[in-house]
């Protein structure tokens, strides 16, 4: 089929390069020209293992092009994803929906009658609804709409795009959800389920989902309280829960909490949304989700100044920046938010990540860049492990125990082997757990 994808940041560049990779013909429009330079030459302006190798081969096979604007080549698409970002908006809970409008706007005087537009952004509930609207009274038809949320993660996008849990299709019309089942097919043919429902209800899955999974995240993050008051192990309390087939294991890991571009402000507009509904207080336990989600910031930084006695003028290590590995996301990172708040107490903070130091460079000046491991570890008062990044799992114990001041780290995401880091003489702190040495 001919597809065009409005929008090429993370969402949008990773979609035009699946729907390439299933055979269709993409257009891919990205009216930021750095941007747009960056991808033509098959470079992401962002990580993502394996995506870049992929843009590559499908820039190369003519499956993919790349335009900056809606022109011929739109119009004669068949099919338009719109996959513009929803930031919060500043000094708000709400979405700022100004990217979905307008793109939208802009796509409407390039379709055809018979052309279906598909929404893939995440917006609150009754957006698709206003875009419709608009998106026809500038075409001068009824346009067809569609709403497909994505269910991406970073550093594993391309395999969650190419082998999805499930496909969600929210359509006003049977035709319309079979246009859009033909797209999928490849995937359909393998077995991956679709469900097609009502638009609104397409809308409100990938904000449930990604509400529940931070529930799930700040509910085993209270425990963590609960255990650091009582002397109880939340990582033993979180494998005996997870047993348990009605609760399950994933997202069970306490630590530093929740971050990134989706979740804190998917919550928070949901909650917003819920209120103009008249029903606000439904969700307002989002409200508790999200407070003890920042409070695991809080406690580092509380710990950090209570074991040191205080931060200033000492050296502290931040092992990772990024909101999770394998990626370079700095949005909401609670490793970037500690950090931060550290070198505000007086501390002399430095940090290492395997990839976002570069996405550092002219922001947060107060941070010293580490650009390797040993000469981040040299004279630290402290290390603090913030994101779990493969590297920083397999780090040998011993091997920059001479290096530091003090043999203190603190485990923010509990991944270290606390027996092989005390063993080599550290005392180490892990969130939620009685491990102290």
């Amino acid at each position: 089929m001919r597809i065009s994808v409005i929008g090429l940041g993370y969402l949008g560049a990773t979609h035009a390069v699946a729907m390439a990779k299933l055979g269709h013909q993409v257009v891919g429009v990205e009216p930021d020209s750095k941007k747009l330079a960056s991808l033509k030459a098959g470079n992401l302006p962002f990580y993502e293992p394996g995506l870049d190798e992929a843009l590559q081969q499908e820039l190369s096979s003519g499956r993919l092009t790349l335009v900056s604007s809606p022109g011929p080549e739109i119009a004669a698409c068949d099919i338009h994803f719109i996959c513009v970002g929803t930031p919060q908006l500043a000094g708000s809970d709400e979405a700022d929906l100004t990217y979905v409008m307008a793109a939208g706007t802009e796509l409407a005087s390039h379709l055809r009658p018979d052309s279906v537009v598909v929404g893939k952004s995440t917006v609150p509930v009754g957006t698709a609804a206003k875009l419709r609207t608009t998106m026809s009274e500038v075409a001068g038809f009824d346009v067809r709409l569609a709403w497909n949320p994505e269910f991406l993660r970073e550093g594993t996008a391309l395999e969650d795009s190419l082998a999805p849990d499930r496909i969600v299709i929210g359509a006003w019309s049977q035709d319309d959800a079979k246009e859009l089942r033909r797209v999928y097919q490849p995937l359909l043919d393998n077995g991956v389920p679709c469900l097609v429902m009502d638009v609104a209800t397409s809308e409100l899955v990938k904000v449930a989902a990604n509400s529940f999974l931070a529930t799930k995240i700040s509910f085993i993050n209270a425990m963590a309280e609960v255990a650091e008051a009582s002397g109880a192990d939340t990582v033993r309390l979180a494998e005996a829960i997870g047993m348990d087939d009605r609760i399950g294991s994933k997202f069970l890991r306490n630590g530093l909490g929740f971050g990134g571009g989706c979740l804190p402000k998917d919550i928070r507009g949901f909650m917003a949304r819920a209120r103009e509904l008249g029903v606000g207080e439904s969700i307002e336990f989002l409200r508790q989700v999200d407070q003890v989600n920042l409070r695991r910031r809080d406690r580092v930084v509380e710990l950090a100044q209570t074991e040191l006695g205080s931060v200033e003028h000492k050296i502290v290590l931040v092992l990772g920046i990024s909101f999770k590995p394998d990626s370079d996301d700095l949005r909401d990172s609670p490793a970037l938010d500690v950090a931060k708040r550290l070198a505000g107490l007086g501390a002399q903070v430095r940090v290492h990540d395997p990839e976002a130091l570069e996405a550092l460079e002219g922001r947060h000046p107060q941070l010293e860049r580490a650009d390797d491991l040993e000469a981040g570890f040299r004279n630290a008062d402290l290390v603090i492990l913030g994101t779990e990044w493969s590297e920083y799992k397999a780090i040998e114990p011993k091997a920059f125990g001479d290096l530091v001041a003090n043999k203190l780290i603190i485990d923010g995401r509990n991944v270290l082997d606390v027996a092989a880091w005390q063993a080599a003489g550290w005392r180490l702190i892990a969130l939620g757990r009685n491990v102290h040495n």
